[in-house]
């Protein structure tokens, strides 16, 4: 390892830390973890040699850290500025924080997304709304905790919606109003790519209801943003032994293309014989009962990921 070269992560909550503060650990790799949400940023000075791991997340204002999306823009825009090497860089966190930008870039890449209506502000839900075949999901753009995803059987449900104290408005200003998929199974499936290479796959049991997670009939995962993967009740996660589709393939390109190294794609399986990838998690989490039966973990990848980054040296 460089002497006094250290891995440096960027986010915003502790509880995330200590399975990757862990595997750093496993791996001799020297880490300190940056919260960012306020603070002084030095523009002048450089930053401190290391290898910068960006994983902020597209919730962070659900926890109270309304700033640390754009303190993270500052400090991304000060690392790449100064030539530091940065996994997840700041192409990659606006990715996280828009799910337009996702879909947008996964339909270019030749990947089926749901068909979906972006509004900006509020004036025009209503109109866009009965333009949607019924039913349909709503969701906010920046994402995270399951904030204002629901299904709506009709256009005058989602207008009572609209006008009812369970209403939140989209961080951003910006709602999804998405097509409803019916799955042939009740499961979704997330693909952990880690390095340019994958992982694992899991799946997470749809059937017990709630649709905080993806445009899917029925999808299970508790409004507890991606933390659901750590504290999730046993048995709503399992390894997807064996899978091996094309789909891989072009979430490895896009990656590549768009220097995502460290994701999560989450697809669904429809029952008319679609594969619809609805979101790409950059600041992925790993759930311990899926990694106790992996083949390979995924924190204990980033870390030997880091760990080769300090080793060549570059752009340090």
């Amino acid at each position: 390892m460089t002497r006094g070269v250290k891995a440096y992560i960027l986010h915003e909550n502790p509880e995330w830390y200590p399975p990757f503060a862990a595997a750093f650990e496993a791996e001799g790799v020297d880490h300190e973890p940056w919260l960012l949400g306020e603070g002084l940023l030095d523009l002048d000075a450089p930053p401190p040699p290391g290898v910068y791991w960006s994983r902020m997340s597209a919730s962070s204002h659900t926890r109270g850290h309304l700033l640390a999306k754009d303190h993270t823009r500052a400090v991304l825009s000060w690392l790449e500025a100064y030539g530091r090497r940065v996994v997840n860089g700041r192409r990659v966190l606006e990715l996280e924080m828009s799910k337009v930008d996702q879909l947008t870039a996964l339909r270019a890449a030749g990947i089926d997304v749901p068909s979906t209506l972006a509004v900006i502000g509020h004036e025009d839900l209503l109109d866009a709304a009965t333009k949607m075949p019924a039913p349909f999901i709503a969701k906010h753009n920046q994402g995270g905790k399951g904030l204002g995803v629901a299904l709506f059987e009709s256009a005058d449900a989602f207008a009572d919606h609209l006008n009812s104290p369970e209403y939140v408005p989209p961080v951003d200003g910006i709602t999804l109003l998405q097509e409803y998929l019916r799955a042939d199974q009740p499961r979704i499936t997330r693909v952990e790519i880690v390095d340019g290479s994958v992982v694992y796959a899991l799946t997470a049991d749809t059937a017990r209801g709630g649709f905080e997670l993806c445009p899917a009939d029925a999808c299970a995962i508790p409004p507890a943003d991606d933390t659901c993967l750590i504290d999730a009740p046993p048995g709503l996660f399992a390894l997807r032994e064996g899978f091996d589709h094309p789909v891989l393939g072009q979430y490895l390109d896009f990656s590549r293309r768009h220097g995502i190294e460290v994701a999560g794609f989450e697809f669904i399986e429809t029952e008319d014989g679609r594969l619809v990838t609805y979101d790409v998690n950059t600041n992925t989490n790993y759930n311990p009962e899926v990694e106790a039966a992996a083949p390979r973990s995924g924190p204990r990848q980033i870390a030997r990921m880091v760990k080769r980054l300090i080793e060549e040296g570059k752009d340090l």
